[in-house]
C-alpha cells in the first residue's frame, strides 16, 4: 500500500504547495513559534481533515444526524491527540435526516429539474403529481383567500419571477447601456411589486407559506437566487405538513412563465425526509490545560453548523478545520501553556448563535477569567481585517503579537481601531455583548491591502454563502494553512501574556449603546421567540 499514500503525500504538495519562506529560517528568539511554522507549514493536515468534514460527513444542519457525526468525529481526533474533549448539550432542536429529492417537470414537456428541498421540510411520501400555479398579484386579503380555493390540490410557486437568471454583471459587460438599463429597471420593478402584492394578502413572506399549507396546496415552490450563475441559497422551510422546495433560477423561471402563460405545468416530486423529534444539540469544547494559571482562558472558536445546500465549506467548514489544527498544533508546540486554551466549536450559529449564546449564559466562572476569544468564520481566503470592537486595549495587544508573526502572514492584516462592538453575524458576538474582549477574523482588506476595505474576497458573497455551491472545492487551502498557522501563534502569545486584556471600552456616539447579550433559543419552541 506504499504506492496510494506516496500518490496521496504528491496530491497535498501540489495542492498545498511549499511555505513562502523556508521553516528553518524563520528567524524568532521563540523555539515555540519555529516549532508552529514548521509543524503548520511543512506537515498541515487541513486539507486531509477538510476533504473528511466536508466530503464524507458533509453539511451540519443542526439537529441532523450528520451535525453529530461531526462532533463525534472532532472529539476522536482530539482524544487521539491527548486533548481532552467533549459534546457538552445546551438544549435540543428538530432533528430532520434529507433524504433523495426528485422533481420533474411532465408537462408540457419533460424535463429534469434542479431542485432542493429546504431544511427541516416534510417530504411527500411517494411520488405525487400535480398543475403548478403561480401566486396571484392581488389587491385584498379576501381576493387571496378566494384564489386559494382554487389552488388546493397544487404547487404553488411563490417567489418573485426574475426577468432574467444572467447576472447583472455579465448584463453590465456586454450588454448596450440603455439596455442593461432597462433590465435593471424591469428587475427591480417585478421585486417591488411582488413584494407589495405579498403585503396585500394578510401575510408576509414568513408566514404566507404556512397560510397556503392551511388552505390545502400540495407543495411551495421558491427560488432564492444569489444574482450568480446557477446558484441558490438554501434555508429553511417554514412549512410543517407540505414539502417547501427551492428551484434554480432558470428552472423556476421556466415554470413561472409555463404556468403564467396557461400551458399548465405538471410536475411530479418525490421528495424524502424524516421528522426525528427533537434532538440534542451539542456543543464541541476541547481543553489544552495548563498547570500554571489553569483557570485563565484564551477561546479559540467557530461554529460546526452549517445550512445543507452544499457541503458547508467556507461556512464555516474552514473555520472548524482552522481550530481542529490550530489545537493539533498547540498540543505539540505547546506543551504547557500558561493559560487555558479552549477550542470551542458551536452549534446553532445560523438559527441566531444560540450553542455560543448558550455557553456565555452556563459558564460565567470562564467568562470571568477569559482573557481573549479569537472567532475564525470568515470563509476562504487569508486573514486580513480584524476589528477591534471597540476594546480600548485591544490594538496594543494585537499590535506586539502580530510584531512577532512572521511578516508574510502579519504584513496582510489591518486592524480597525478602535472598531464599534458588534451585536451579531457571527459567534464572537456572544462574548462582546458581556464584556468579554472576543475577536472576528475577516477577508475583508486585499492581499497587500490592494483592494478597497471591505472587499469580498473570492465572490463569497454571491456564490458560497449559504447556498448550493458551498462544497469542498471553493476553499482555498494554501490560506487555510496559513490561518491555521497564524490563528496557532496568536493564541500561544496571548496564552503567555503577563496580564489578562483590560476590558475598557470606547465611548460610543450619543444614542448608542453597547449591545445587549442575548438568550440562546434552547429547543426549536424557541426559534422564534
Amino acid at each position: 500500500m506504499k504506492v496510494p499514500q506516496v500518490a496521496t503525500a504528491l496530491a497535498l504538495t501540489a495542492i498545498l504547495g511549499t511555505s513562502t519562506i523556508d521553516a528553518q529560517t524563520f528567524t524568532t528568539d521563540d523555539p515555540v513559534l519555529r516549532r508552529i511554522w514548521a509543524m503548520g507549514m511543512d506537515s498541515s493536515r487541513t486539507y486531509e481533515f477538510a476533504q473528511v468534514l466536508m466530503d464524507s460527513i458533509g453539511p451540519r444542519l443542526t439537529g441532523t444526524p450528520e451535525l453529530k457525526a461531526a462532533g463525534d468525529w472532532l472529539v476522536s481526533h482530539y482524544t487521539s491527540w491527548g486533548i481532552p474533549a467533549r459534546t457538552e448539550q445546551y438544549g435540543t432542536w428538530r432533528g430532520w435526516i434529507r433524504g433523495p429529492t426528485h422533481v420533474d417537470l411532465i408537462r408540457p414537456r419533460v424535463r429534469t429539474l434542479e431542485a432542493t428541498m429546504l431544511a427541516w421540510s416534510p417530504g411527500t411520501g411517494g411520488p405525487l403529481e400535480a398543475e403548478v400555479v403561480a401566486l396571484p398579484m392581488v389587491e385584498s386579503p379576501a381576493e387571496f383567500s378566494t384564489w386559494l380555493t382554487a389552488a388546493r390540490g397544487k404547487y404553488v410557486l411563490v417567489s418573485a419571477p426574475q426577468p432574467t437568471c444572467r447576472p447583472d454583471q455579465s448584463w453590465e459587460q456586454f450588454a448596450d447601456s440603455s439596455v442593461y438599463h432597462n433590465m435593471s429597471e424591469t428587475r427591480d420593478r417585478h421585486a417591488r411589486d411582488w413584494q407589495a402584492s405579498i403585503e396585500r394578502t394578510g401575510y408576509t413572506v414568513r408566514t404566507l407559506p404556512q397560510a397556503l399549507e392551511r388552505g390545502g396546496v400540495l407543495g411551495v415552490l421558491t427560488s432564492t437566487w444569489s444574482g450568480g450563475w446557477g446558484v441558490t441559497r438554501i434555508f429553511g422551510a417554514r412549512t410543517d405538513e407540505v414539502p417547501s422546495l427551492d428551484l434554480s433560477c432558470e428552472d423556476y423561471s421556466l415554470l413561472f412563465r409555463l404556468a403564467q402563460n396557461g400551458q399548465e405545468p405538471v410536475l411530479r416530486v418525490h421528495a424524502q425526509a424524516e421528522m426525528l423529534g427533537e434532538v440534542p444539540t451539542y456543543n464541541t469544547i476541547a481543553e489544552l490545560l495548563s498547570t500554571s494559571q489553569p483557570d485563565e482562558y484564551v477561546v479559540l472558536s467557530s461554529h460546526l453548523d452549517s445550512w445543507d445546500g452544499g457541503s458547508g465549506a467556507t461556512d464555516t467548514g474552514a473555520g472548524t478545520i482552522t481550530i481542529l489544527e490550530a489545537m493539533r498544533i498547540l498540543k505539540r508546540a505547546v506543551p504547557n501553556p500558561r493559560r487555558t486554551i479552549i477550542g470551542a466549536l458551536w452549534n446553532g450559529e445560523e438559527q441566531g448563535l444560540n450553542g455560543s449564546r448558550a455557553f456565555v449564559e452556563d459558564h460565567p466562572e470562564i467568562l470571568k477569567k477569559t482573557h481573549i476569544v479569537f472567532n475564525a468564520d470568515h470563509g476562504t481566503g487569508p486573514v486580513t481585517f480584524i476589528p477591534m470592537q471597540g476594546f480600548t486595549a485591544a490594538a496594543g495587544y494585537f499590535g506586539n503579537w502580530l510584531a512577532r508573526v512572521p511578516n508574510e502572514l502579519a504584513n496582510q492584516v489591518t486592524l480597525e481601531i478602535p472598531g464599534i462592538p458588534e451585536s451579531g453575524g457571527t459567534d464572537h458576538a456572544s462574548f462582546v455583548c458581556a464584556g468579554v474582549p472576543a475577536f472576528s477574523f475577516h477577508v475583508g482588506v486585499g492581499r497587500n491591502n490592494d483592494l478597497p476595505m471591505g472587499t469580498n474576497r473570492w465572490d463569497t458573497s454571491v456564490y458560497t454563502w449559504h447556498t448550493n455551491r458551498d462544497t469542498f472545492d471553493k476553499i482555498i487551502y494554501e490560506d487555510l494553512r496559513d490561518d491555521a498557522v497564524m490563528t496557532a501563534m496568536l493564541v500561544y502569545l496571548a496564552s503567555e501574556d503577563p496580564e489578562r486584556m483590560p476590558r475598557n471600552q470606547r465611548v460610543l456616539a450619543t444614542g448608542v449603546e453597547w449591545p445587549d447579550c442575548q438568550l440562546p433559543a434552547r429547543s426549536s419552541a424557541e426559534r422564534n421567540r
